[in-house]
């Protein structure tokens, strides 16, 4: 039995329980060979996307017309480009991990491409939640933005045949189009904690070290080559510092030109055209006798800025030829030794150096003054406020810093078109707009619970309700928020612990009711909007996300 085969089949019995519920409530899956199958699918998704329990349920459409597409996640547009992932699990009951990844399967998800990202082809036999999907990526299709996909092939076993791989070169998708295998060994690579990294950086030239306020500076100059054999040394785990997974070659602008400089004629020039590397570590030593090519014994290395351009080097010098790349091919390095007993430095420089991006500032302000001070007020209400991510399950009693995030513009600031669809500058640009002085552990709580009502129905639409509610959860918590205001006799600024059970007590009666009495306040401004033509879903789509209403 293959061992990393077996510890990922442990691993979803407790995924099985996590999602039992859920599955059989918005998916209709109750047998337990199909939700085993179901939970390695969610165990993909949750460990190849770094999402949360939820938002990885929120990407399953496994199930009838699904076009064999078990999960798909759409980002955010950024520079007129969104990224679509789309994953099909094969899991099998032999352990042995020796059978290749379905051709079938393959070529299924080759006729999905062809067919869910042509806004003009008709779909027919798909289901409902893929539907909702598939619409929302074709609005944004119409409106002018680019899609980059990326399908990922699961399974226990092995990859695709030879056949299968044919398949996939005879779809003329270009580079618009990558293809990535995931089995049991790349999530266990990637599932294991943090291991310290031991290394020798084998400098080249002049470097400058220099020591200062109890921290040892080290900058120079640094062999791409040398940069690929410690990604193949070390993978991943260099890297669990740095706040974004790599974001693949195709489609990435940033990463191709890298590439490409790697690749051109000019590989000497890769030092003026990078902004290099910066790591951190907790000790290093060279010999000081030395005037230049320092080998520098470091040790428990990470890097916490470059992570995209340590793993372009690494991708592009794998399908390299050896001794191929010039020797001056080389990469400007920051290597910083700081005080093991000073953890925020870290932060701050990992901050420091990656906010030039638009990236996930969520774990950056897990440690501002105003999310500790949050955690403290909700914990005096009874509940939990998770400002750092964890691996542990949500309760009900739970409430996630994103999720917050999310809740409190939608319901208290009143752009729930950026609560849903500018979710990467909630901890950025939007974080004083939502987190401002004022606001309590009470209104907090309060908002995610009226929150959770919306979006709960929308993952499971009653029968009669409007073909909008799959788009507008944000819009219709809006309006559940005011009227819960109204009931409490209140404004936003009083809503405190005072009357905090006073308002839980409305939501937990009202709840319902607030969501179904705010169904008519969008009819009636799609109505105003659009008056009685009849709107499509890729309408629907677009009109939310732009906040048209």
């Amino acid at each position: 039995m293959n061992i990393n085969a077996s510890i990922i089949d442990q691993r979803l019995a407790g995924v099985q329980d996590e999602i039992r519920e859920r599955a059989s409530a918005e998916l209709r899956i109750t047998r337990e060979d199909l939700l085993r199958s179901l939970a390695f699918v969610h165990l993909c998704v949750k460990t190849m996307l770094d999402l949360d329990a939820d938002e990885t349920f929120d990407c399953l459409t496994e199930g009838g017309g699904d076009f064999g597409v078990d999960a798909l996640h759409l980002s955010e547009e950024i520079d007129g480009e969104f990224v679509v992932t789309l994953f099909q699990g094969k899991y099998y009951r032999d352990l042995e991990a020796k059978s290749n990844f379905e051709e079938k399967g393959i070529n299924a998800l080759i006729n999905a491409i062809r067919h869910l990202f042509d806004p003009a082809s008709q779909l027919e036999h798909i289901n409902d939640r893929l539907k909702a999907k598939v619409e929302e990526v074709r609005s944004l299709i119409r409106d002018g933005y680019i899609p980059r996909v990326r399908v990922l092939a699961c399974n226990n076993g092995l990859k695709w045949n030879a056949a299968a791989q044919e398949a996939i070169d005879r779809t003329g998708f270009g580079n618009q189009v990558v293809w990535e295998y995931v089995n049991h060994d790349v999530l266990i690579g990637i599932l294991q904690r943090i291991k310290p990294v031991d290394e020798t950086l084998r400098l080249t030239g002049k470097a400058i070290i220099e020591d200062m306020n109890f921290s040892r500076i080290c900058i120079g100059r640094m062999p791409v080559s040398e940069i690929a054999n410690l990604l193949k040394t070390h993978g991943e785990r260099l890297l669990e510092r740095n706040i974004r997974r790599y974001l693949g070659l195709k489609g990435n602008r940033v990463n191709e030109s890298i590439q490409q400089t790697l690749t051109g004629d000019h590989p000497d020039y890769f030092y003026f055209f990078n902004n290099g590397l910066t790591l951190v570590c907790n000790d290093f030593s060279y010999n000081a006798l030395q005037n230049s090519d320092y080998q520098v014994k470091v040790e428990n290395l990470q890097i916490v800025n470059g992570g995209q351009t340590c793993m372009t080097i690494f991708k592009t010098l794998e399908k390299m030829e050896p001794n191929r790349i010039s020797k001056d091919a080389s990469v400007l390095i920051r290597l910083y030794k700081l005080p093991k007993d000073n953890q925020d430095i870290v932060m701050q420089i990992t901050y420091a150096t990656n906010s030039q991006n638009p990236v996930d500032l969520k774990d950056l302000k897990a440690n501002d003054q105003k999310q500790l001070q949050l955690e403290e007020s909700i914990a005096a209400l009874g509940y939990a406020y998770r400002r750092k991510r964890t691996d542990a399950a949500v309760k009900t009693s739970d409430i996630t810093s994103g999720t917050a995030a999310e809740a409190i513009l939608a319901v208290w600031r009143y752009k729930p078109h950026q609560a849903k669809f500018f979710s990467r500058e909630h901890f950025g640009k939007l974080y004083e707009a939502i987190f401002t002085n004022d606001l309590n552990g009470a209104q907090t709580v309060v908002a995610v619970l009226l929150y959770r009502i919306a979006e709960n129905r929308r993952r499971r639409p009653d029968g009669n309700d409007p073909e909008f509610v799959r788009y507008a959860s944000c819009f219709i918590a809006m309006q559940m928020g005011r009227r819960l205001l109204r009931d409490l006799g209140v404004s936003r600024p009083g809503l405190d612990h005072r009357n905090f059970v006073q308002a839980v007590n409305l939501v937990e009666q009202n709840g319902v009711a607030y969501f179904n009495k705010s169904l008519p306040d969008v009819e009636c401004a799609l109505k105003s909007l659009y008056g009685n033509a009849e709107i499509s879903l890729q309408q629907l789509s677009a009109t939310f996300r732009r906040g048209d209403l």
